[in-house]
């Protein structure tokens, strides 16, 4: 499994050699990825069928209990099967839909990027590896969504999503790490025998809390919603990978894999209750309003989104395995209503559901495709959908609330009904304009990838066997109910066909009395201040205003300004930790005596500092520090440190060096500031030496641990086969710290390199004129 995880990284990793190959006819041939690793997954259906769970482990960091578990059960296949499934048809859409486009392999790579995230997150048993693939996906999905990046507004909506999964991702991490605190592993199958320690620990709430957030942002749950429609920006293949059938159902795929370890409590149950339930009928009410073809999809979605929570959170086996079939049913129809989407917008060139009708005369297979999966949607027989609604009913109707929760549910499958019809039936029905008659039927890999959902929509109804065996059953294994089951297309005569008769003809209603119009979605738009979107927005700019007048203040470009802020600080905090705890017990006597040596070395500093601050010349002023580097060189020498000597020496004539390369450009000679400045400037100078000889003087006081030192001293050339000691603790003992300071060090030196090789054109240059003073 973990080179079924890699391949989309791979596939992605190679394009940037021969994605150039991919842009035209061979583009088709990307499909085979993400189909080769759906009939991987394909051949362990027998034996998770037969109640087998496969699980693979690879060790990465066992020290901190971080490694590459992989588990194959009824739950992670139908989400592997959706990924490698629609992703199969979505790399072929793409090649039609995006035929042409000059950034056609890097959407590929992003594309496949994803899949493997996605793969990722639903087969990792390790909930910090789980953690790691969550964030790829949210990387992935930014790229995305912001493909079109010459949009402004597409790279807004990719800004606004990467921020709320990403926090939601570190929401995760944090629950993650507490999890794992509590139950001792980080495995989520070894927490599974934890399951009444982790709800009777004192953290329990906390945990499930960022559990929570996590999946809220990430599946789209009120107030964090906003998101989903904004991503619309992004080409329809996206919308249809991401936005139906993968990404914003991870947070669905992490509350089922917990359920199991967290869930059982009333906090958990109620809590995806009443999230849920208000999720989905805020958004389906929302839909009413939207004229746009994806954005009813964006907000049918989000009520779907709410529908599966609602279901996880009533907790029983039928609420649970509604949301498994539910799961299927809304990949299937969803995404064949968005590929129908974009076949529209990519004919006719545009989405406004005001100006489209009878476009079954000119995209006959299209109108086939989305009036199926309208219906499905709609749970009308005999289509699948219909099965889920009556799983859905029959679960409500078991739950503490029934009447309540059941009549939440019958309306929000009303509003369903209506959004379905309004994108699936509404553009292919009634007269065809005149400005349409000229369109062109799209061709096979356009509408061939809509079409087979569209059937499979109808075959899963007539046949629930299918769908039984193969994912309903192993699915609730995995969870740890019984999967003692039978699903079955025609219940007979009882309350649940009445309730499904009810949403049915409630929902034609609706959609024969509520047509789509500018002017609702005007009315909507006059409350968008009081919107979760706007608040976030709006809280953004407070910010970003804040952040602002920082700069303003505290980073105004002068660093002069910037070291006298740090050394102020430094002086103020650590003077007043230093002073409250002085003992003054310094025994002077142990101090070495002072000789003609160190009396001769000082005065030369001394004289070299007065001339760096008086002297009104660059180079003078340069000269006199590296006179004083060469005393600091002297006095090591003399205390027995010619290692330390050679160092200084070797750093001070670079820095002088590379002083007089750097300001010879300069004016000659300095322009020094105003009194007032110099004395403040002296001032905390003379601090910061008082304070950095008062702590000298107090380690010096302190009793010397000699045991790191001793163990260094004895183990450098046994260990490390080093006879300078010092080197030996920089490159071994302390490898990865120099490395890394090693890293920062090439990083500005890269970002130094840039800027000598900048060339601002003549109107920054005018831009920046107002910082020539600064520059003397």
């Amino acid at each position: 499994m973990l080179i079924a995880v890699l391949l989309g990284f791979i596939f992605s990793l190679l394009l940037v050699f021969i994605g150039r190959f991919l842009k035209g006819k061979l583009a088709v041939l990307s499909a085979l990825v993400p189909l080769s690793l759906f009939f991987y997954f394909l051949k362990f259906i027998p034996q998770l069928s037969a109640g087998k769970i496969i699980r693979q482990n690879y060790e990465w960091v066992p020290s901190l209990g971080i490694n590459l578990n992989f588990t194959l059960d009824g739950l992670s296949l139908i989400f592997c099967l959706m990924i490698t499934g629609i992703g199969a048809l979505v790399f072929l859409y793409t090649s039609s839909y995006l035929k042409g486009h000059r950034y056609l392999d890097r959407f590929y790579g992003y594309l496949g990027f994803f899949m493997a995230s996605m793969l990722g997150v639903v087969l990792s048993d390790n909930i910090i590896t789980l953690f790691i693939f969550w964030e790829l996906t949210s990387i992935s999905s930014f790229f995305l969504i912001g493909f079109n990046n010459q949009d402004p507004a597409s790279r807004k909506s990719a800004v606004i999503s990467i921020a709320i999964t990403g926090a939601g991702g570190l929401l995760l991490l944090i629950g993650g790490l507490i999890l794992g605190d509590v139950s001792g592993t980080y495995s989520i199958y070894e927490m599974l025998t934890q399951h009444q320690s982790i709800i009777g620990s004192e953290y329990y709430i906390l945990i499930v809390l960022f559990i929570f957030g996590a999946a809220f942002t990430k599946s789209a749950q009120f107030p964090f919603h906003f998101w989903l429609p904004g991503a619309m920006k992004a080409p329809t293949p996206v919308s249809t990978y991401l936005h139906s059938a993968t990404m914003v159902k991870a947070g669905i795929y992490l509350l089922l894999r917990l359920t199991p370890v967290l869930g059982t409590t009333n906090f958990w149950n109620i809590t995806l209750i009443c999230v849920g339930g208000f999720t989905m009928l805020y958004a389906a009410i929302h839909a009413l309003f939207r004229v746009d073809m994806k954005s009813v999809l964006a907000y049918s979605t989000i009520t779907a989104l709410g529908m599966l929570v609602f279901l996880i959170g009533i907790g029983t086996r039928e609420s649970i395995l509604a949301a498994a079939v539910f799961i299927l049913i809304h990949a299937l129809y969803k995404a064949t209503l968005f590929l129908v989407t974009g076949v529209v917008d990519h004919q006719t060139g545009t989405r406004n559901l005001e100006k489209l009708s009878g476009l079954r005369k000119v995209m006959m297979p299209i109108a086939i495709a989305g009036i199926i999966a309208a219906i499905s949607g709609s749970g009308i027989p005999p289509t699948f959908g219909f099965l889920g609604k009556d799983l859905i009913y029959e679960s409500s109707l078991q739950s503490l609330s029934p009447i309540l929760i059941t009549a939440v549910a019958v309306l929000t499958n009303m509003l369903l009904l209506y959004a379905s019809f309004v994108v699936g039936v509404k553009p292919f029905t009634g007269k065809l304009p005149e400005n349409f008659q000229n369109v062109k039927k799209p061709g096979f890999l356009l509408w061939a990838p809509p079409l087979l959902l569209a059937i499979l929509c109808l075959l899963f109804g007539l046949f629930p066997g299918i769908i039984e065996n193969v994912f309903a059953k192993p699915m609730l294994s995995a969870l740890g109910f019984s999967a003692d089951i039978h699903l079955k297309l025609w219940h007979g005569f009882n309350l649940i066909l009445l309730l499904s008769a009810i949403t049915i003809g409630g929902g034609l209603i609706i959609y024969a009395f509520v047509s789509p119009s500018g002017k609702s979605l005007n009315f909507i738009e006059k409350y968008e201040t009081l919107s979760p979107r706007s608040i976030f927005l709006n809280f953004g700019n407070s910010i970003h205003g804040f952040s602002m007048f920082w700069t303003s203040v505290f980073q105004n470009g002068y660093l002069r300004n910037y070291i006298f802020t740090i050394v102020f600080f430094l002086v103020c905090i650590a003077g007043y930790s230093l002073l409250t705890n002085l003992n003054y017990r310094m025994d002077y006597a142990s101090l070495a005596r002072v000789d003609i040596y160190q009396i001769t070395l000082s005065m030369v500093m001394l004289i070299g500092i007065l001339f760096t601050v008086f002297s009104k010349s660059r180079l003078t002023a340069v000269a006199s520090m590296g006179l004083i580097g060469y005393a600091i060189c002297l006095f090591f020498v003399y205390y027995g440190a010619p290692d330390l000597a050679m160092t200084q020496f070797a750093i001070d004539t670079l820095t002088v060096i590379l002083f007089v390369l750097v300001l010879y450009r300069l004016p000659k000679y300095l322009v020094l500031s105003n009194t007032k400045v110099r004395i403040m400037d002296g001032v905390l100078s003379l601090s910061l030496g008082i304070l950095i000889s008062l702590l000298a003087l107090e380690v010096l006081n302190e009793p010397v641990n000699k045991e790191i030192a001793e163990y260094y001293a004895a183990n450098s050339y046994l260990l490390a086969h080093g006879k300078n000691v010092v080197n030996v603790i920089l490159v071994d003992f302390r490898g990865a710290d120099t490395m890394i300071e090693i890293s920062v060090l090439s990083v500005a030196a890269i970002g130094v390199f840039g800027l000598l090789k900048l060339r601002i054109k003549t109107l920054e240059r005018r831009k920046f004129s107002k910082f020539k003073k600064f520059e003397k």
